[in-house]
């Protein structure tokens, strides 16, 4: 009777550490994942495979060809330009390359590096005088402008430009070049042409300093005659040709100093004497 009224809604007890009482794996309707592999980066690296166009492989395999045959060239060029340099420092020549003034090269100077240090000082005078030189003749054009201006016409003005134009361009050729390269290389016949025109050059800034009316027109160059002359008239005038007389007396000056210092070492290094020897040849080689 008992049976017939248990309340059927009664929990049971159960005993979870009873055997039997936990399910087995095996019984459990799930069934496991399948593992993932090891490396599983879902195919972001993954290789592909793009094919490449063929016309860009030629046209890059032929840009390398024209770059190697290009640099082919130009290293074939240095080696001749080096094969040139090398003949011409075995015969004595020497490449010289325009490096005065620095703003506008015209000419090649380098006393620091190619002229003895024991002369240096003496080039460097020399080459005063040349700048001096320039700068006597530009003031020569600035002091025959005035007088143009003031009425003594336009000739002397004339005369004074082409003195600038020949005497700077002379100088430097005729008698600075020649030091310069008697000095680097000790050539006696060098210095027989410095010593010429030099001597020549001297003769002139004296001529200019008194500029007699004679050979040029009287008041082409500031010289003492010209500027007495013109200072009772144009005192502006004549001053600018007192300043003029007075730079070339600088000059005429500093060159004499320098061509007695050239002098001085020219027959104290024994230039003289192979000077003597070579025009000696020269003559019998003439004669012959």
């Amino acid at each position: 009777m008992a049976g017939r009224y248990d309340n059927p809604f009664a929990e049971e007890e159960v005993n979870p550490f009873a055997p039997g009482s936990v399910p087995s794996a095996t019984n459990s309707r799930l069934s496991p994942l399948p593992p993932e592999p090891a490396d599983f980066n879902y195919d972001r690296g993954a290789p592909y495979d793009i094919p490449l166009d063929t016309n860009s492989s030629k046209d890059l395999r032929r840009k390398e060809k024209d770059l190697q045959a290009k640099e082919a060239e130009l290293r074939k060029r240095e080696q001749e330009v080096k094969r040139r340099e090398d003949a011409a420092a075995r015969a004595g020549i020497v490449l010289e390359e325009k490096n005065w003034p620095p703003f506008f090269p015209i000419i090649h100077h380098d006393i620091a590096n190619e002229i003895p240090i024991h002369l240096q000082r003496l080039q460097y005078v020399a080459f005063t005088t040349l700048l001096g030189l320039a700068s006597c003749l530009l003031w020569n054009i600035i002091a025959t402008t005035t007088a143009w201006i003031k009425g003594e016409g336009v000739k002397i003005w004339f005369l004074a430009v082409i003195y600038f134009i020949a005497g700077v361009p002379g100088a430097y050729v005729l008698w600075y070049r020649p030091l310069y390269r008697a000095f680097r290389t000790e050539s006696a016949m060098k210095f027989g042409w410095f010593f010429l025109f030099y001597m020549i050059h001297i003769g002139f800034c004296i001529f200019a300093a008194v500029a007699p009316p004679i050979f040029f027109k009287g008041k082409s160059l500031t010289g003492i005659l010209p500027a007495i002359d013109v200072v009772s008239n144009h005192a502006l005038v004549g001053i600018f040709y007192f300043i003029g007389f007075g730079l070339f007396c600088v000059e005429t000056v500093i060159s004499v100093w320098v061509l007695q210092q050239v002098y001085m070492y020219f027959r104290g290094s024994g230039k003289a004497a192979e000077m003597k020897r070579e025009a000696a040849r020269g003559a019998l080689r003439a004669a012959v």
